[in-house]
């Protein structure tokens, strides 16, 4: 049986598009289902870890806009979007290990 809030986390590993707002109403919705079971709780992980890792990608694209405009600031916006994208890769590694946790948890792969 397949687990909702996993299959949207794996929808958006795969490149599929989901909002922002999809995400942190799949993450509180696993949160909230999170109480019932340790599965659960590694499912509401790794929505929340998608959450964090599409705000910081999406606050990478935010800083290169701004700052693109500033070249004199073209320096600090390089450093703050590669922080960023930095920030992006290393929650998007979380998502995939708390789907993996999860899986191991279910033996739902």
């Amino acid at each position: 049986m397949a687990n909702k809030y996993i299959e949207v986390v794996k929808r958006w590993r795969a490149g599929e598009e989901v909002s922002v707002e999809a995400l942190q109403a799949n993450a509180n919705a696993a949160n909230a289902s999170a109480a019932y079971a340790a599965a659960y709780a590694a499912a509401a992980e790794a929505a929340y870890a998608a959450l964090y890792a599409a705000d910081a990608a999406a606050e990478a694209a935010r800083a290169a806009g701004y700052k693109a405009a500033r070249a004199a600031r073209a320096a600090e916006a390089a450093r703050d979007t590669s922080r960023a994208a930095h920030a992006a890769y290393v929650a998007a590694d979380k998502a995939d290990y708390w789907v993996k946790q999860y899986e191991e948890l279910t033996n739902d792969k």
